[in-house]
């Protein structure tokens, strides 16, 4: 319930104070939304197999953010950035599939 909680008060403030991404930050943007999107679908797995760990959750989320973050920004410096930030969303975009199929297959035996 926390969880949920969280993210509702979240979504409200982020409407409510419209905030602006500086614009050197926004080609990270995107790519930290779907590496935080994995590690919180990895979390509902791990939450329904029963082995789900606070600690490992966070820093899997922390972890996933930022090596990420770097993978593109790397590319940037080596004038390759949206070919590697498109590997990091095919990578982790995979792991998110794979993570909503098990759950899938957890919620509804299929």
């Amino acid at each position: 319930m926390i969880p949920a909680l969280g993210l509702v008060i979240g979504i409200v403030v982020g409407v409510l104070l419209q905030p602006e991404v500086p614009l050197w930050l926004q080609p990270y943007l995107p790519i930290a939304v779907i590496a935080a999107l994995d590690a919180v679908f990895g979390a509902v797995r791990a939450v329904l197999d029963g082995i789900f760990n606070d600690k490992v959750f966070v820093i899997s989320f922390l972890s996933n953010v930022v090596v990420a973050g770097f993978i593109v920004f790397l590319g940037d410096q080596l004038g390759v950035g949206s070919q590697l930030s498109t590997g990091v969303v095919v990578v982790l975009g995979v792991r998110i599939f794979s993570n909503v199929a098990s759950i899938r297959r957890h919620l509804f035996n299929a």
